[in-house]
């Protein structure tokens, strides 16, 4: 059977025994779980004695499946091994440990996981890596955020298959720039770009009050970059202006998922979409996705900044 390794890291501003504390809590994993968003659906069930050796973490969904976590060793405050088992839609069974380190004035967070594939799912081998390594980048990350602010600023809904058109986007002409990227530099990327699509928009004389759309090209997601074109929507047939590209926004049919909060966790969103798409067999087309920022960052909470996303079917 195809063996595998994922580990990612964090640091997080508190001590190695607060981090312990929370990451041996199975009553704290439903906030910074990264499969969780996708299905409101699930149940998780959570011993009555939820952070010592024993204890277990049950969840089944309609969309995350089932499966079961248990605490094996608990060693305060450096290491926890668990074992994992899923159930549905498929059964095998992985080692989960988190090692946790001082680091300078931070905690470093590492989780690992070692597992088998059924031999038959051998070609999946790099492409599970991948997902589950993104996967415990945004658990991380919301892991950070729990115990360095005491919540999560994120809230997914799972909507339907819109309609695209009038009332989706202000105009379906995209003007904006085109740029490829690590995953992890997309936030500055896009903060870099849009002050310069503005002033080139404003120099040709065209209004920006249209929707902020970000439109993501299909790319290898194995090979960690992201290929995007951000900028704002115009109507149909105005000019697209020195230094800037332009491109038509889909039409047709498209799969509806809302994020409310940090954009720092949209990745859940765009995770669910995939999930659940998965899960009930909507068949995506093979065209770009975008997202639309429905409130301006430096007018509104993070708690409720509101970003749609959709996927073309």
């Amino acid at each position: 059977m195809p063996a595998f390794h994922v580990e990612r890291s964090v640091l997080i501003d508190a001590t190695p025994e607060k981090v312990f504390e929370t990451v041996s809590d199975y009553a704290t994993w439903t906030a910074w779980s990264p499969w969780l968003p996708a299905d409101r659906d699930a149940k998780v069930t959570v011993s009555e004695d939820s952070n010592s050796v024993g204890s277990r973490y049950h969840w089944a969904g309609p969309v995350v499946g089932e499966g079961e976590m248990r605490h094996l060793t608990l060693k305060s405050p450096q290491r926890i091994e668990d074992e994992l088992n899923f159930l549905k839609p498929h059964r095998s069974k992985s080692k989960v440990t988190f090692e946790i380190v001082p680091s300078g004035q931070q905690t470093k967070v590492t989780w690992h996981m070692d597992g088998k594939l059924p031999w038959f799912m051998f070609w999946m081998t790099g492409m599970m890596k991948t997902f589950i390594g993104m996967d415990f980048q945004r658990g991380l990350k919301m892991l950070k955020e729990l115990i360095e602010t005491g919540t999560v600023l994120s809230n997914t809904e799972v909507d339907k298959i819109v309609e695209m058109g009038e009332g989706v986007t202000k105009g379906d002409l995209l003007i904006g720039i085109r740029e490829k990227c690590s995953l992890d530099e997309v936030g500055a990327k896009m903060q870099a770009i849009l002050p310069r699509v503005q002033q080139g928009l404003a120099a040709a004389g065209v209004a920006t009050d249209g929707d902020v759309v970000s439109v993501y090209h299909p790319v290898d997601i194995k090979c960690g970059d992201v290929d995007f074109t951000t900028g704002w929507t115009v109507p149909h047939g105005t000019v697209t202006p020195s230094g800037l590209t332009s491109l038509q926004l889909s039409d047709g049919e498209a799969f509806h998922v809302r994020h409310t909060g940090s954009y720092e966790n949209l990745g859940n969103a765009w995770s669910a979409a995939y999930q659940y798409a998965r899960a009930k067999k909507i068949k995506l087309a093979k065209r770009a996705a975008f997202e639309v920022y429905r409130n301006d960052p430096a007018q509104t909470p993070c708690a409720e900044l509101v970003t749609d996303i959709y996927l073309p079917v």
